[in-house]
């Protein structure tokens, strides 16, 4: 049996609410610092819609700096998942196009650590 976790986050224009334990919290965290350094992580989707149910973690990285991207998505998701477990994670970069995705991601998005 699945057990569901709700931890409340504060965010400037009110408290949302999200479905990540404090364990995945802190590994998404220590995991992005170790592979990006610096930037932004949001949680965004299902996983901030306290009314769904299951879903993918996706996470929205703001990079300072855009080398190797791709080995880096590899890296992260590899990690990730050593620490809390095989999940279908899914990374969306800012690319600075502003595209539909980033809107969103932004507007709904809940920022999980932020390194400058």
């Amino acid at each position: 049996m699945k057990m569901r976790y709700y931890l409340a986050v504060k965010k400037t224009y009110g408290a949302k609410t999200m479905r990540l334990n404090q364990q995945q919290i802190e590994a998404i965290k220590k995991t992005f610092v170790q592979v990006f350094g610096l930037g932004d992580v949001y949680l965004f989707g299902s996983r901030v819609d306290e009314q769904a149910r299951g879903g993918d973690i996706d996470l929205y990285v703001v990079p300072t700096e855009f080398d190797n991207l791709a080995l880096k998505k590899v890296d992260f998701l590899v990690k990730l998942q050593h620490l809390i477990g095989e999940q279908k994670i899914d990374l969306v970069f800012d690319k600075g196009q502003n595209r539909a995705i980033d809107q969103l991601a932004r507007q709904q998005g809940i920022l999980l650590c932020s390194q400058h």
